[in-house]
This record gives C-alpha cells, sequence and structure tokens, in this order.
C-alpha cells in the first residue's frame, strides 16, 4: 500500500514538472471559414516548425474553431485541407513565447491538388489578451548594442548578460551589479524563468539574484510587465521568461571572442602619465566560448 502510494506521488510529481515547464511555449488559434463567411468543421489543421520539421496536429472544431497550444517559440508554416477544398498553406509565422497568436483561415472550393499560399506577416495586433509583453529575439540581441561588456557596461562579472534587454523595454529598466526594476516596483518583485521553469535565485540584501545563461545559447527573451495570466502569478512586477535554443534540421555552429582592452579605451581627461599620454585604467576582460547544434 505504501508502496503504490508513493508511486502515485512520484507521477504527480513527474506530471506537474511537466506541466510547470510549458510556460515556455505559444499558441496558435483561430476560426477556419469558407469565401462567404460560413464556417467549416473537420478540417485538418498542420503548424510545422520550420527549423526542426516538428509537426504539430489538430482538427476545426463544429464551430469551425481550432487550438495550437504548447507549441515551441519559432518559425512555423500553417497548412489547412479537406477534401472539396483548396489546400491553404501560410508561411513565416512567428510563434512567441507565452503569446496567443490569432490566425484565421478561408478556404476556397477546388481541388485538394491546388493551394493557395500566403507569405503575408502574421497581424501584430493581439486581440486574444489583454497583457502588455515585449519579445526580443537572438538576431536583435546581437544586432543592437545594448550587450555590453566590462565593468561600467555590465557590472563585476563583466560577462555580458541577457538581462540588459530590459532597457530597450518600456517601464523596465536594469543597472549592472543591482537589480532589474519593472513599472517602478522594486526588484525582488519580478521573476525569472529559463525554459519555463522558475530561475529565480535566492533574495540577497532585498534584491534578486539574476540566474545567468550564456547569450550565445539564448532563442529568445520574452519580458511580460502588465496583465499576464494566472499562471504567471507569482511575479509581482514583471515576468522575464528566457527560451534557450534547440535543435535544427542541420549542424551549424560559431565560435565568439568579446573583449575589453585598456588599449581601446579613451583616457582620462586631464591626466599624464609621464610620456605625454593620457591615463587608462588597467581592463582585460574576455568572455568567448563556441557553440554547435544540430538534428538530434
Amino acid at each position: 500500500m505504501v508502496m503504490r502510494s508513493l508511486r502515485v506521488l512520484f507521477c504527480l510529481f513527474l506530471i506537474s514538472l511537466s506541466a510547470f515547464a510549458q510556460s515556455d511555449r505559444g499558441t496558435m488559434t483561430g476560426t477556419v471559414s469558407d469565401t462567404t463567411g460560413a464556417v467549416i468543421p473537420g478540417v485538418s489543421i498542420v503548424a510545422t516548425n520550420v527549423e526542426t520539421s516538428a509537426r504539430y496536429e489538430t482538427t476545426s472544431t463544429e464551430t469551425g474553431n481550432y487550438t495550437l497550444a504548447q507549441l515551441p517559440s519559432g518559425l512555423y508554416q500553417l497548412s489547412a485541407e479537406l477534401p472539396g477544398f483548396k489546400r491553404y498553406v501560410r508561411q513565416g509565422i512567428n510563434v512567441l513565447v507565452a503569446q496567443t497568436l490569432r490566425l484565421d483561415v478561408k478556404l476556397d472550393i477546388g481541388s485538394n491538388n491546388e493551394s493557395i499560399t500566403v507569405t503575408e506577416n502574421a497581424p501584430l495586433l493581439r486581440t486574444e489578451s489583454s497583457e502588455v509583453a515585449h519579445n526580443v529575439n537572438a538576431e536583435f540581441l546581437n544586432n543592437v548594442p545594448i550587450l555590453g561588456i566590462g565593468r561600467l557596461a555590465s557590472g563585476a562579472t563583466g560577462i555580458r548578460s541577457a538581462y540588459s534587454v530590459a532597457n530597450v523595454v518600456p517601464g523596465a529598466t536594469w543597472l549592472p551589479d543591482q537589480t532589474i526594476r519593472v513599472n517602478g516596483m522594486e526588484g525582488n518583485t519580478s521573476a525569472l524563468r529559463v525554459d519555463g521553469q522558475d530561475a529565480t535565485a535566492t533574495i540577497s540584501n532585498g534584491s534578486i539574484t539574476q540566474t545567468q545563461q550564456s547569450v550565445e545559447a539564448i532563442q529568445e527573451v520574452a519580458v511580460q510587465t502588465s496583465n499576464f495570466a494566472a499562471e504567471f502569478g507569482q511575479a509581482g512586477s514583471g515576468l522575464f521568461n528566457v527560451t534557450m535554443k534547440s535543435g535544427t534540421n542541420q549542424f551549424h555552429g560559431s565560435v565568439y571572442d568579446y573583449f575589453v582592452n585598456e588599449a581601446l579605451n579613451a583616457g582620462w581627461p586631464f591626466t599624464d602619465d609621464g610620456s605625454g599620454h593620457l591615463l587608462r585604467n588597467r581592463e582585460r576582460r574576455n568572455n568567448w566560448g563556441f557553440s554547435f547544434g544540430g538534428p538530434v
């Protein structure tokens, strides 16, 4: 009896972990209709991840609605098929962390061998939720000069921090060696998650210690600042949800080194090192490494 109870508790524990870890996912939803606006039930809906070729399938309900939940963030292609209608394909759909994207589908009468391909961008206006959120991907992190290195730019560690993304989010700030503030709230009211798992470290001196990930391993940072869902209710001000990179269909990698050297810095004004040059404090830091990924 005791062993049976332990097995049940262990299974419930695993289920709770699996459910909790899904908060790093996104959702597609919408309505399938014909050109007259009449809803169509029984339509086969497939979302395919462009990078991993993973397929997520569902069928439209009697009211023509469909929902594809728990989609890993990334670029997708959506297809819809039903005998008697042309195949519908929509490309370039960017699914973001903790966001619900509405994509309505209109099917034209015709042969299943024919197809209609839509390449327009998904709507930017979010009508499925009132939350205020900002999603920043790896390309933005690398292209915008917010990932500083060195003491003045990234604090005592001198290592680039993904949490500096707070400085491009309205209502949020981040300072090296200090804390994150969202909407003017104290730093110890925010929460941090990595791939859906709570990564908020213990509170030190009234501030939250951020768990640091390698910037090169990050795929996306989602910052939710207001009106987020109840599943994130433990955050009093803002929630930082970091998604790490996943596998791809092809092998690829990179080698990097971000460095600081006083020889590249400007000297202190009104100083002289004795040889006619301005004084420069010694500062030499290297943030180097490599990344490699591929199919699993």
